[in-house]
């Protein structure tokens, strides 16, 4: 038996163990691999570039990544919050109920990348949520503005999770059905889904709730130090300019130098 092979293994410990490109440390590991066990470099590089082939679609969710960087340079995220900004009565929980009864419904039809983390909480769903709680409530301190952002990707997770469940051909269903027929129990996909309904629904509900009582609790926080006295002056109190106060508490506003420092001066 041949374990010369095997050393691609020790390849990709020691690669990864000094910081190499990941990259090429798994194809100089499987060329190795390869030529030690008796392939030529023709038959290799044939390998590799059908394993390619054949799994390229994997790789096509990537393409996704730089999209949105780029369109995040280029101010999407400022676009959203001008775009909230300009609703009138918008706020931060209204805007993610009404994402999450979005995400469970197109989950529901099986439409479950249609959303997500990457492609729609960062960019557009969490800089719209925030800025229609700075809208209602003025400027938040740093960690409600995370409590936002936070409120923003589970709204996400939420719907997705509880409104997949719903679309028969989604692979959990398919998995618990394997289950229940292994253990006698022969069930069809749409059974299963038809009985993720409720589920969505109080998920749906219980959510929602989550949602307007952090909108709600928003709205008590006090304001931060130094708002509330004059907004128009950036809320913070202008001091008097027509009499102001003389610097020694002896001294009179009225009184002049008298004339015999006047003359030594």
């Amino acid at each position: 038996m041949n374990y010369w092979p095997l050393i691609g293994i020790a390849l990709v410990v020691i690669g990864f163990a000094l910081k190499f490109n990941p990259l090429l440390v798994v194809v100089g590991a499987a060329v190795a691999t390869g030529l030690l066990a008796g392939l030529d470099a023709v038959a290799v590089i044939e390998a590799l570039g059908t394993a390619f082939n054949d799994n390229r679609y994997i790789s096509v969710t990537w393409i996704i990544l730089p999209v949105i960087g780029l369109l995040e340079r280029y101010g999407l995220q400022q676009r959203a919050r001008a775009v909230i900004e300009s609703v009138r009565g918008a706020t931060m929980g209204k805007l993610l109920v009404i994402y999450l009864g979005f995400r469970q419904i197109t989950a529901a039809l099986g439409m479950k990348d249609i959303g997500g983390h990457p492609q729609a909480v960062r960019p557009l769903v969490a800089p719209m949520a925030e800025a229609a709680a700075v809208k209602s409530h003025g400027n938040l301190p740093e960690a409600e503005r995370q409590k936002v952002l936070a409120m923003s990707a589970a709204t996400d997770n939420v719907g997705l999770f509880f409104g997949e469940d719903i679309f028969f051909a989604i692979a959990s269903i398919l998995l618990i059905q394997g289950v229940f027929e292994a253990a006698g129990y022969p069930l069809t996909p749409l059974e299963f889904a038809v009985w993720a309904i409720p589920t969505a629904i109080c998920a749906f509900i219980i959510h929602s709730s989550r949602i307007m009582a952090l909108d709600r609790r928003l709205g008590k926080l006090p304001p931060p130090s130094g708002e509330g006295d004059l907004p128009q002056d950036g809320g913070v109190a202008a001091l008097p300019t027509s009499d102001p106060m003389p610097l020694h508490p002896h001294a009179r506003r009225d009184a002049s130098p008298h004339r015999g420092e006047e003359d030594r001066v």
